[in-house]
């Protein structure tokens, strides 16, 4: 049973508040991650991949690099404004 399950029966399955925090976190930046990556792969699919097929065209390929470096460069510049406006 993990630390999320329920009440904990003693007091060494209590854990710190730093370490439900830490928990918390690691489990918001998955989740971010692989929100970040299904967003990326849909949009950049949709927009790089004309004819689905076997294997990718040189130029599919150089579009979807390009799209994915475009859109985590955005991220990159979104993140860095949300977080030095906390300041």
């Amino acid at each position: 049973m993990d630390s999320f399950s329920g009440p904990s029966s003693g007091p060494s399955s209590q854990i710190s508040k730093d370490d439900f925090m830490d928990q918390l976190k690691t489990q918001l930046a998955q989740a971010y991650a692989e929100e970040f990556l299904e967003t990326v792969r849909g949009k950049c699919f949709d927009k790089c991949i004309t004819k689905p097929g076997s294997s990718l065209s040189g130029s599919e390929s150089s579009c979807i690099s390009r799209c994915v470096d475009r859109y985590i460069e955005a991220t990159g510049i979104i993140s860095r404004a949300l977080f030095s406006s906390h300041r």
